[in-house]
């Protein structure tokens, strides 16, 4: 059974900078793309970045481009979100999904599976 474990998050001041990690228990055979989300108090789940898990190919949320960095290490079964010049609005829950199929990168729904959640908080 495949399961995502997150780890990484934590209290930054702004402009600073913290790693997410998902580690992906049972093998990422089954992986066909990896993204991460994050949630704000009394906000919708929204995309932060994906990657195709092969190809590597990478899509992010405007405003975390330039920013943030999403990765992943096959030999350690991880998938990652570098996250660098943090700000405030920054602040939430992130969690990291994967996906068995299709190249729905933008929409939770389209996840199968789903980390316990991480949280961010970014102080002013």
């Amino acid at each position: 059974q495949v399961q995502l474990i997150e780890s990484g998050g934590g209290l930054v001041q702004a402009g600073g900078s913290l790693r997410l990690s998902c580690a992906v228990s049972g093998g990422t055979f089954m992986i066909h793309r990896m993204g991460w989300f994050r949630q704000a108090p009394g906000k919708e789940r929204e995309f932060v970045a994906a990657m195709r898990w092969v190809s590597g190919n990478k899509y992010y949320e405007d405003s975390v481009k330039g920013r943030f960095t999403i990765s992943k290490d096959n030999a350690k079964n991880t998938g990652s979100l570098e996250m660098n010049s943090l700000r405030p609005e920054d602040t939430a829950v992130y969690y990291c999904a994967a996906a068995w199929s299709g190249d729905s990168y933008y929409d939770f729904n389209r996840y199968d599976l789903w980390g316990q959640g991480t949280q961010v908080t970014v102080s002013s």
